[in-house]
């Protein structure tokens, strides 16, 4: 575990300041905010095109910008954020930190849009993302021919109805893992990253499962898998029908069914990829931060990211 000193130095460089009052005592209260908004700040008030539209602004002459109370400049509710360096720093921060791994453009654009503005931030978030290189070896072409899918009915309430599916032929790591297990779920679209190893027994996995999805957000109703051997022995069917929840197995010769486990596994190969491009390390060093990734992330299907269709907002990350 790491120690007090170890995690403050660990926050200070991903960008965050953390603020510890000067009076001592028993109960400490920490204040975590990101250095990069009070760098954004004291850059405006160098910025003479920012300076010069708030100007205009003051005079009537410009609608738009306003002044924040904490002495900012903001288009409607985003930072604006002056031309040079602290622009690359931000969209770098929202593509290739460890946080944030590799999205689209357009995913992207549509995470730094609730935060952040300035002129042109798509052009420049496009071509920004299109000289990565990292990007452009681990980007596969998914255009893979799907069957005809069946589309299935809109669950009514949050992981009640689930996909599963397995992402094996992964190399052995030293913890002896060589495959994931993700689990979706279909109204958030949100996601769990498992890792295991194949053979492990239907008990140890039934075990995983009630430890990593049941305690957290309760017994599904539905669960769309394919027909693998790990969910039709006796042992599971039996664990999930005792627990209320009625399999459904995908339609012979359409195991995608509808196409949102195949859709995850693509994004989380790529995004374990790249990780392992800029990082180092066995994938499942980092498989948390790829799971925090596509949860914080736009998703186009539901116009938001799975964690604030989840939990009622996007989780706080050190850029946004």
């Amino acid at each position: 575990m790491n120690t007090p000193k170890e995690i403050l130095e660990d926050l200070r460089k991903m960008g965050i300041e953390v603020i510890r009052p000067l009076t001592e005592g028993m109960w400490q209260n920490l204040q975590v905010q990101s250095s990069l908004i009070d760098r954004i700040k004291e850059a405006q008030q160098n910025d003479s095109k920012l300076q010069k539209i708030w100007k205009q602004t003051e005079e009537g002459l410009q609608t738009g910008i306003r002044k924040h109370p904490d002495g900012s400049l903001r288009f409607g509710d985003r930072l604006c954020v002056p031309s040079g360096d602290l622009r690359t720093e931000v969209m770098s921060e929202a593509h290739n930190s460890q946080y944030s791994i590799h999205p689209g453009s357009t995913k992207m654009y549509k995470d730094l849009r609730q935060t952040f503005w300035w002129h042109g931030m798509k052009r420049e978030v496009a071509r920004f993302v299109s000289r990565c290189l990292v990007c452009q070896q681990v980007k596969a072409e998914h255009q893979r021919t799907a069957g005809l899918l069946q589309p299935l009915p809109i669950p009514e309430w949050k992981w009640e109805h689930l996909t599963m599916d397995f992402v094996t032929g992964l190399p052995r790591t030293q913890r002896g893992n060589n495959a994931i297990w993700v689990i979706v779920d279909r109204l958030t679209k949100s996601a769990r990253f498992l890792p295991f190893r194949v053979g492990q027994s239907t008990e140890v996995l039934a075990e995983m499962y009630m430890r990593q999805i049941v305690r957290q957000h309760g017994v599904p109703v539905s669960i769309v898998s394919d027909r693998d051997t790990r969910f039709t022995s006796h042992f599971w069917k039996s664990l999930q029908e005792s627990l209320g929840t009625k399999l459904k197995f995908s339609s012979a010769y359409h195991p995608q069914t509808d196409g949102q486990s195949e859709r995850t596994i693509q994004t989380l190969e790529d995004m374990l990829r790249a990780c392992t491009l800029d990082f180092r390390g066995a994938w499942d060093d980092h498989l948390h931060l790829v799971e925090f990734s596509y949860n914080n992330s736009y998703h186009d299907s539901i116009k938001m990211a799975p964690f604030e269709a989840l939990y009622g907002r996007k989780c706080r990350s050190p850029v946004c």
